[in-house]
This record gives C-alpha cells, structure tokens and sequence, in this order.
C-alpha cells in the first residue's frame, strides 16, 4: 500500500512556471511581511502524559455541574442520561454516518429518524413531524417562513415571552424574505408584581399569519391558550408553539389538543448534557394540511418489491432535491445523531417514565419556590401556574446574588435583567430531577446568608 502524495516536487513547479512565479511564498507576496508567517508565541511541545496532565488542569477551571449545585435553565436543561444512550449512539453505525442520503445503504439511520418521527408526534399531538431541524430557536424561524407561505401573508406576532434568543434568531429568518414580526406584549410589571397583560389573541388581525407563544414560557410560566387557536384560525392565521424542553410535555397537555398548527420543541435535553449549548436537535411537527410547505426531511415506511419493510426519504423539499424556487427552506441537514439520542431516552423511558420525570422537575421547582418564597425580602412571583422554573423577586440586583451564590460553590438562576431591564431584580430558578432536596436546601440557606 502506497501513501498518498498530493503533488510531487516536479509537479509543483510546473504549476509555479505556467502561472508565472518562483516559488509558492511569491503567491502571498501582497501580504505585508509582518503578518506573513510571523513568528509564533508557543510553548514547547508536550508529551501525551504532560499534554493530559495540562488539559485536565485547564478543564478543572470549569464549573463542573456534577460537583456545583445547579439552578440555572432559560433554555438549557440538565437531566439525567441513562447510560444506555451513550452505549447504542456510540455505535460506528451510528456515530459515523453523517446523514441518509442514500436510503438504500441507511436504512438503520432511515428507522431510527422514523422512530423519532412517530415520538415527536406521539408528545406533540402532531400528525406529521420531519428529520429534525437545528435546534428550537431556527425551528421558530422556519415555523414562520413556513406560516407565511401557507397563509400567503407577510406579518408574524411573537409573543415577549417566547426566548428571547429565539426571537433573536426570528428576526434574522425573516429579514431576508421581508416578514413583518411584530412582539406582543403577554406579560409586565406593575409596581412589584408580575401580571398576565392582554390577550394575545387581541393583536391578532386579517393580515397576521401566526402567532408564536412559548409553553411553558421563558418566565417558566403557562400562558392561556384555550380559545386561542380558535380565535386564530377565524381570521386565517395558525398557532404556533414552542416549547423548550420536551420533558414538560410529560405533564402537559399536547399542543396539537389546543390546535396547534406547528409545534416546535429542543429534544437535546433528553439525550445529552448541555455541553455549553449544544449541539441541539430542533423538533418540528405540524397538522397534516400543511406537510408540503415543511421544512427539512421526512422519512416515511414501505415495502420493497419482495414485500419486506423498509424506508425511504418521503419527503426532502430542500434546495439539493428540488429547484430552489421550489425548496420550502435552507435546512441542509438533521441533527440524526442527537435525534437518535433523545429517541433511546423516550423509548427507554416509555409514557409513565416521563410523566414521573416531569412531575419530579414539578415537585422540586414547587418545594424550592415555597423555601424562597418564606424568606424575608424573597418573592415568588404566582401569575401563572408554573412547570420547572420559577420567578424569584430577590431583595439585590439579580446579578449580586448570582456572584454571591457563586462564592458559596452555587450556580444560581438566571439573571432576567439580562434581557428586561426592568427585572434586575429577578432570577429565574430552574429545578429538574437532577436537583436534590439537600441542594434546595442549601441554596434556601445561603440565600438567607447574603447581606
């Protein structure tokens, strides 16, 4: 067996002569010499021991959420990962496929996106979902480019109680095709309180082609949506949902009861850690009316001439199988691999595992809001029922008592003051089955502790 060699040295100068230079360093002679290979400030190498040893030093700089009491989520959520996730997405049939181009080679990838088709339905009250999008945030985007197209209007309403990152990535979606989103206003504050603002429903007019409410919302909250895609639907526009956090869904009713028109979920939670964020795996489901202006990829079962089972790519109305006029969305890809992770754990799981799951989360967020809530200067915030996440008005700014937390080895919650100037003085605490009644405790503790 020959090593591979790009180009030989008599090759390589062919090339330079025919194009008319010396040498390969002439081709950047335009680059001033002190940018053009300067000298580098590196340290001396490593051996692999050394090199361990240096990495591991570095990575105990981290936070470690195994050993750090954790109460932050707004979007990111911790829960526990049966080891058999990382047994069967560890698998070189799994872990090195990239994605099903070929269905007729990868029809163990084909089943495993089928199966996680059918869940994403099954915990959404869906009837058709696709492959999986990138995460929650551009699965909101593509929701609304895909509403605009069915609807043949221009004008999205978000809800300021969606993410806001998400609504973030909205706004970048719909520059481009030139959809109006317009934010309404679901909630405010009213001297010290938090209280529900308008119906969502009464911004809602012939020219809107969605609305966007998050369930739970970004403040951990339940909005009210019965009637709600009612009211829609009488002047031509769909609900859309999001919800962050799959595991929710365990206790809650499925969107599709409430008419959801598109639902749109993050399913990374349920198979992974949050490893800084990502990567995520966006689910999308929709009503089957609407299945031709889906973004992404659709895998659907049949049978092969013999009559055995088997799958195939049913639908992909993307740029690369289509013409481009045509493609519903730039989606070049499903995130399979983290898909296939959040199907062992549902599938692992099953109905009565997640509902136990869920309410665990709700127990703890309920137990943890009703300690906070008895300490002097602490107010839980009650406008709404709440899931996992609770709003705590704290006596400091946010940010004080997240420092203060940290120097007594606690993660706190969430500073809302980051996105709403005027909730400085909130933290958005986050309590999942990982959370245990000593680390409630603690952070109860602490809490009275800081001056």
């Amino acid at each position: 067996m020959t090593s591979y060699a790009p180009t030989t040295d008599q090759e390589r100068e062919a090339m330079l002569a025919a194009i008319g230079v010396q040498s390969i360093d002439d081709l950047f002679r335009d680059i001033p010499p002190h940018l053009y290979k300067p000298p580098l400030d590196v340290p001396e190498g490593l051996s692999e021991i050394e090199a361990w040893r240096h990495l591991r030093a570095l990575s105990e700089q981290n936070l470690d959420l195994d050993h750090y009491p954790c109460f932050l989520g707004a979007g990111a959520y911790r829960h526990y990962v049966p080891a058999v996730i990382g047994h069967l997405v560890s698998r070189g049939e799994f872990l090195t496929s990239y994605t099903p181009y070929q269905p007729e080679v990868s029809q163990g990838t084909l089943q495993t996106v089928y199966e996680w088709q059918s869940i994403v339905c099954e915990l959404t009250g869906m009837d058709v979902s696709n492959a999986s999008v990138y995460d929650a945030a551009t699965g909101v985007g593509e929701a609304a480019r895909m509403a605009c197209a069915l609807t043949r209007r221009r004008r999205v309403l978000v809800a300021d109680t969606v993410n806001p990152l998400y609504r973030e990535v909205l706004q970048t979606y719909t520059s481009g095709p030139d959809i109006e989103v317009t934010t309404v206003r679901a909630w405010r504050r009213d001297g010290t309180r938090l209280i529900r603002s308008e119906s969502l429903a009464d911004a809602v007019d012939d020219s809107v082609a969605c609305l966007i409410v998050q369930q739970p919302n970004f403040l951990g909250w339940l909005e009210q949506v019965d009637g709600l895609a009612a009211r829609l639907k009488a002047s031509g526009a769909i609900l859309v949902v999001v919800v962050s956090d799959a595991v929710t869904l365990g206790v809650l009713r499925p969107p599709g009861e409430y008419g959801a028109g598109i639902v749109v979920a993050e399913g990374k939670w349920t198979g992974g850690p949050p490893d800084f964020g990502g990567p995520l795996a966006g689910m999308f489901a929709c009503r089957q009316e609407y299945v031709r202006q889906m973004p992404g990829r659709i895998v659907g079962a049949t049978v092969d001439h013999d009559g055995r089972r088997g799958f195939v790519l049913t639908l992909a109305t993307r740029e690369q199988h289509i013409r481009r006029e045509k493609a519903t969305s730039n989606i070049c890809t499903s995130e399979a691999l983290v898909a296939l992770s959040s199907t062992i754990y549902f599938s692992h799981l099953g109905k009565q595992g997640l509902r136990d799951v869920a309410e665990l989360c709700l127990q703890k967020a309920h137990y943890a809001a009703d300690q906070i809530g008895a300490l002097p200067g602490y107010t839980v915030a009650t406008a709404a029922p709440y899931v996992m996440e609770c709003v705590v008005r704290c006596p400091r700014p946010a940010a004080e008592i997240n420092r203060a937390l940290l120097a007594r080895g606690i993660i706190g919650g969430f500073d809302l003051g980051r996105f709403s100037p005027e909730l400085t003085d909130y933290l958005l605490l986050c309590c999942t089955e990982l959370t245990t009644r000593a680390e409630i405790d603690q952070l109860v503790h602490e809490l009275s502790a800081i001056d």
